[in-house]
């Protein structure tokens, strides 16, 4: 299976996003024939103010009814090129909450999963600037997977990178691939994006397709905030087999289930574990 991950450098206007994420994601599928594409974290709206983040989420449909124009867009693009997508995450509105949601449709454009990030940023980075995601955004409780043709995913959010506990979940259901979009800080994701992604593909003995936003975007009343990039693609070794450059764009790679198979009969750390 053919993966891209789509690097993306989104701002507060949805519009603006959406166009930017076609292009990229019609550019990709002209050069690179995918048989799956992920998109990176709430690349519908990244930054602005708390009243456009909410207008700008989405009452996400019983699977089959039509959704919201994020929602209509990334099965739109499923079904017109027949690949299956992951739409990185976008804002679901639930009642009077939001959650930051991935989605994956199919070919045929069938809801495949829906996952709510459980881990939510509040933290305050190396350079002093604070983040408090749960002010906004409810966390999720459920570990997802689903499958996508012949390959079993798992599904994470950016933050849930640093909470090694979800990751054994999803070993511990032989998922084939996680997909974990992401709009890393610049202070953190210098330090800790490749470091993290590799320790995690290494110890779950799993592919990991990392979509990413990058660039800067504006924050509540005109704060800069800068996003890291560096989308990539890494083996069950921990090697990065396809990464992304500084702005834009996308990365790609085919996934290889034998190496993965090779590996985990040639390590079977999941049957040697004795603790948790």
């Amino acid at each position: 299976m053919r993966v891209s991950v789509i690097q993306m450098s989104p701002g507060a206007d949805k519009g603006a996003n959406i166009a930017q994420a076609r292009s990229l994601v019609e550019a990709a599928l002209a050069s690179e024939r995918p048989d799956l594409i992920a998109l990176p974290e709430m690349w519908t709206c990244l930054g602005g103010e708390r009243a456009g983040k909410i207008n700008a989420g989405e009452p996400l449909p019983n699977p089959g009814e039509a959704g919201g124009e994020a929602y209509e867009f990334l099965r739109g693009i499923a079904v017109a090129h027949g690949i299956h997508i992951h739409g990185g995450s976008i804002g679901e509105r639930a009642g009077d909450k939001l959650f930051n949601t991935s989605l994956v449709f199919s070919p045929v454009g069938v809801e495949l999963a829906r996952y709510r990030k459980i881990h939510l940023f509040d933290i305050t980075t190396p350079d002093g600037q604070g983040y408090r995601e749960s002010a906004l955004y409810g966390g999720g409780d459920e570990v997802v997977t689903c499958h996508i043709g012949g390959t079993h995913v798992g599904l994470a959010i950016c933050y849930d990178l640093r909470f090694s506990e979800l990751f054994l979940a999803l070993q511990r259901r032989h998922v084939d691939l996680i997909i974990l979009p992401a709009a890393f800080t610049l202070a953190t994701g210098r330090d800790h994006w490749e470091v993290l992604l590799r320790a995690r593909a290494i110890e779950t003995q799993t592919w990991f397709a990392a979509p990413a936003c990058c660039g800067t975007h504006l924050e509540g009343k005109g704060e800069p905030r800068q996003t890291y990039g560096h989308s990539m693609i890494i083996d069950p070794w921990g090697q990065v087999v396809a990464c992304a450059s500084d702005g834009p764009g996308w990365a790609t790679a085919r996934l290889d289930k034998a190496l993965t198979a090779r590996l985990r009969a040639n390590m079977p750390v999941l049957e040697h574990r004795r603790l948790a």
